[in-house]
């Protein structure tokens, strides 16, 4: 039996779930509105891969003959590439089924373990409790550092935060990152597209990353948060 095709780099719905993951508590934050933003994140894969354009009206369709390899962004480019979607529409269509499979992809990779648990002796249940990569430490110093020391990011980087920003989940992290008047008005930024000079993404990948980020926040505001 082949194993399923996957990047050796983890795609940025992998990173953005990690980050999402809260160690104390072993819980995911934002749970509610997870699968728009997991969603979100995998058309700005797409975007910064150059597998996603834009086209009128603001839809969104994959580049002809330019898919990508890894498995998890693949349903996405071939949903895309039948025809221009709507960024709402594809949200809705991509995100719910992505949870299981990035987590076990980070379970895979050791970022996360799973635990099996018993509850009140009788109830088998699967804990969820941080691995030994050390992984997600690192990604949250990298945002940290775009948040509060004011470093100019990567265009991945940016995408993530933008990403964890529009998922409403920073307050969560303010023992990490602190929950200042300069953070949130620099995560706005990020959301917009404002990544910087130096962000080595072309202007239709911001753009498109842009758009993608902002459909995630339409669609997690008119949802109830917990």
């Amino acid at each position: 039996m082949t194993a399923e095709p996957r990047s050796h780099t983890p795609t940025l719905v992998e990173d953005l779930l990690l980050l999402l993951f809260q160690p104390r508590s072993g819980t995911i934050a934002g749970e509610n509105t997870l699968f728009y933003v997991l969603g979100g994140a995998v058309l700005a894969d797409l975007a910064l891969g150059e597998h996603l354009t834009t086209t009128d009206r603001g839809r969104v369709s994959g580049v002809p003959g330019h898919p990508p390899s890894d498995s998890l962004l693949r349903p996405a480019y071939d949903y895309l590439a039948e025809k221009p979607r709507g960024m709402q529409t594809a949200l809705a269509a991509i995100g719910p089924v992505l949870r299981e499979p990035v987590l076990q992809r980070l379970v895979a990779r050791g970022d996360i373990d799973q635990e099996p648990r018993k509850v009140l002796g009788l109830f088998r249940t699967t804990a969820l409790r941080e691995g030994r990569t050390e992984r997600r430490a690192r990604l949250l110093a990298e945002v940290r550092q775009v948040l509060v020391d004011g470093a100019r990011p990567q265009a991945r980087v940016a995408s993530l935060t933008a990403l964890l920003s529009a998922s409403g989940t920073l307050p969560q992290f303010h023992r990490e990152i602190p929950w200042t008047a300069p953070v949130i008005n620099r995560a706005k930024e990020l959301e917009q597209g404002d990544w910087g000079a130096d962000a080595a993404a072309a202007a239709v990948t911001r753009t498109v990353t842009a758009t993608v980020v902002n459909s995630a926040i339409v669609a997690i505001s008119v949802l109830p948060r917990s």
